[in-house]
């Protein structure tokens, strides 16, 4: 039977770098809207870039959070991506309180050292707390592509799997189970983040 990972598109976000990542990683993917098309999938891919509460909105009017969730709750292999990370936690705080999927409990804030330009834009390293399968082979206090204005604080420190240091030092990947996010791209942190979607490809074949 082959293996189907599908990428949630909701509309907005880098969804054709994202599966060119895959594809280029010798992984076949499917961008897909439809709710049928993520049930039956072998793994999840969430991507994101914009604004939250318009990203959430998005996935309530098509219909996309209930699958997205009964994926999660089955244990079927996820990874988020930027937005798609903060996504997974119960609320934001830009341009207002938005609630979140909550499969976290921890808030997303924005950058507010001073001096401190925002967003958080280029390459930076990320420490491992707790390393992932699919980050097997890539070294610890690799570089990685990051382009965020705010970041992601849970209230289980126990599901940071890895930190990055802009002004403070906050978590830019979790890990719990069958889920795996990250704030940085993968897509766009060439060799050691297309290893990372390389990875994923054989994690979902192996679950």
């Amino acid at each position: 039977m082959l293996t189907m990972i599908a990428i949630v598109d909701y509309g907005m976000g880098n969804l054709k770098s994202v599966e060119k990542g895959f594809l280029k990683s010798g992984v076949d993917v499917k961008v897909t809207q439809l709710p049928s098309d993520i049930a039956s999938a072998h793994g999840v891919v969430l991507p994101g870039v914009g604004a939250f509460k318009d990203c959430m909105a998005n996935l309530g009017r098509l219909g996309l959070i209930a699958p997205i969730l009964s994926s999660i709750a089955c244990g079927k292999p996820f990874l988020g991506i930027c937005l798609g990370l903060q996504m997974l936690f119960t609320e934001s705080d830009e341009f207002g309180h938005c609630p979140g999927l909550n499969v976290f409990k921890g808030r997303v804030v924005r950058f507010a050292a001073a001096g401190l330009k925002v967003p958080h834009m280029g390459w930076n390293t990320v420490q491992f707390k707790n390393k992932p399968p699919i980050f097997d082979g890539i070294e610890d206090n690799s570089y990685f592509y990051f382009v965020h204005s705010y970041y992601v604080a849970p209230e289980d420190a126990e599901i940071t799997a890895g930190m990055t240091g802009y002004g403070i030092d906050f978590t830019s990947m979790i890990w719990k189970d069958n889920v795996i996010a990250t704030q940085f791209h993968p897509e766009k942190s060439q060799s050691a983040g297309l290893a990372i979607l390389k990875n994923f490809g054989a994690f979902v074949r192996e679950n």
